[in-house]
């Protein structure tokens, strides 16, 4: 797949660059995509919960009142989970939400994802950007002149680069990565993918440069 590469004024620079069929090209499996996107959300969770049991909570452990002959209820200690301020049963404890899933799973979900964006013409690639020092405004130049101001735009890099990163992460809409950290999730809710070219052409590098 030939795609030209454009000037940060937005005009074709008069080259162009091959996205690997291999990524771009597959036949989108849908279902893949979702477990990708499953696994990723699955993964913010803290899993932090945690509640006291009655052997946790503040209180005495004397029994309330003798066991029988009181006309009343048996009774343990004031910790007992029917009592306010007693241990919870069954509560929440700290644990992982993680979700296994094989390599080769979540190299298809990305190429998947990235074949949607192909098949969707959601996909820019301009020249490598190199800022003096920080400017949001310069970076929202650059995304008008490309036509993608006001999209929710992946903003691809091939390493990071201090200035650039400073520029863009002010603007609400943008989210700039690293070409080894890119993931499905951050592919299927970007509106438009935008590569420099040197990020685009490392994808013809080898065949481990999307792999998690």
């Amino acid at each position: 797949m030939q795609v030209d590469v454009l000037t940060i004024q937005g005009a074709k620079a008069g080259r162009s660059v091959e996205l690997p069929d291999r990524i771009f090209g597959v036949d989108p499996n849908n279902h893949v995509i979702y477990l990708a996107v499953k696994q990723f959300l699955a993964a913010q969770h803290q899993g932090t919960h945690k509640v006291k049991t009655r052997a946790e909570v503040h209180g005495a452990s004397r029994k309330l009142h003798r066991q029988k002959g009181t006309g009343g209820a048996r009774k343990g200690n004031i910790r007992n989970p029917l009592y306010k301020g007693g241990g919870t049963v069954f509560g929440p404890k700290p644990h992982g939400y993680d979700i296994k899933l094989n390599r080769k799973v979540k190299d298809l979900a990305k190429a998947s994802a990235l074949s949607h964006k192909a098949k969707a013409d959601a996909i820019v690639v301009v020249e490598d950007l190199k800022f003096e020092a920080p400017k949001t405004k310069n970076f929202a130049t650059i995304l008008k002149s490309l036509n993608v101001a006001g999209k929710k735009a992946l903003v691809v890099f091939s390493d990071f680069d201090d200035n650039v990163f400073a520029s863009a992460r002010n603007i609400t809409s943008v989210m700039p990565v690293i070409l080894h950290d890119i993931n499905t999730y951050d592919l299927m809710n970007a509106d438009v993918l935008v590569f420099t070219e040197s990020a685009a052409k490392m994808l013809n590098e080898t065949e481990e440069e999307v792999a998690a």
